[in-house]
């Protein structure tokens, strides 16, 4: 059998390639705070459009049972990051959880304090000895007490009702309820024909902060600083790209979740897609700020310096 130098040249080009290291996709998990909505709308885009492929990561996104289930899963390790919030991510410093934030998803608040426009409600005065409802304990309660202090509401009645949300204002068993997302419960309220009204807590008092963050354990960020650092940058990309076409960024968002309620979710959208972090930025005196208030609205019983709570990358 005859070589020829170009075979003989094809046949080494073959050896070379093949003794390439190869190098291993990340393989990833990512629990969210709750079911997948609009919220999370980035993190399918970034899986849809490539961007996590393109930073070597291979992203399982999970469900939890329960909307404490992200952050004790991430300080325990036990996923590699998760999606939660400031308040509950300033509680777990507090009660010296080993836990990072290390990037975010939606940068202002969604949670409102929400009621119907036919009850009169204007300014928060108003409330005045109303019934207000709330929806997560040792949160949204405590929320509601400091809102009413700080807007000179000295009467009202504090229920708690869970996330029997629409059916509670709609019987009226309560005049408004703190803790529904402006997204979703008044947006369901107009579709049902209910025109709602909200306060917005940051504008009255409550510091602003980030809604949504991601957050992973002190022991997984020493182990895959890398792979966290591409987790970040792939998001930053999908909501770059989510602000640039939001039309395919919609389209993306149902290809991955095709169960999910297109009207509903396409209104939701447009009132959270200014809401989406703008950068990766993670202001330390912003963050200090909520956690001082919450030290001194009893949302924490213990002081938290966010310094050793916000990882700033280099």
């Amino acid at each position: 059998m005859k070589y020829t130098l170009k075979t003989i040249m094809l046949g080494m080009l073959c050896v070379s390639l093949f003794a390439m290291p190869v190098h291993a996709v990340e393989k990833m998990t990512i629990m969210l705070d709750w079911f997948p909505n609009i919220d999370h709308l980035p993190l399918y885009v970034a899986q849809e459009e490539g961007f996590f492929s393109d930073e070597g990561i291979d992203l399982k996104i999970l469900s939890p049972s329960a909307t404490t289930d992200a952050l004790k899963l991430a300080a325990s390790n036990n996923v590699d990051l998760a999606v939660s919030y400031t308040p509950q991510s300033v509680i777990g410093a507090s009660e010296r959880l080993d836990i990072k934030v290390v990037g975010r998803l939606v940068e202002h608040p969604l949670g409102v304090l929400l009621f119907l426009k036919e009850t009169g409600i204007e300014k928060p005065a108003d409330l005045e000895g109303k019934i207000i409802g709330y929806t997560v304990p040792g949160m949204e309660d405590i929320l509601t007490e400091a809102f009413t202090k700080l807007n000179g509401v000295k009467n009202y009645t504090p229920i708690n009702v869970g996330f029997a949300i629409i059916q509670s204002l709609v019987s009226g068993k309560v005049d408004a309820i703190m803790g529904p997302y402006k997204n979703y419960e008044a947006v369901e309220l107009e579709e049902k024909g209910y025109p709602a009204g909200y306060f917005e807590p940051s504008h009255w008092g409550i510091p602003d902060y980030d809604e949504l963050v991601f957050i992973t354990g002190g022991k997984t960020l020493k182990k895959r600083d890398a792979a966290i650092r591409g987790f970040v940058r792939a998001v930053d990309r999908a909501i770059a790209a989510t602000r640039e076409n939001p039309e395919r960024a919609l389209k993306r968002y149902f290809a991955a979740l095709p169960e999910a309620p297109k009207e509903m979710e396409t209104k939701a959208f447009a009132v959270t897609l200014p809401l989406y972090a703008h950068n990766q930025k993670l202001e330390l005196s912003r963050w200090q700020q909520f956690a001082d208030f919450a030290f001194e609205y009893g949302l924490i019983t213990r002081s938290v310096d966010t310094s050793g709570l916000i990882h700033a990358w280099d």
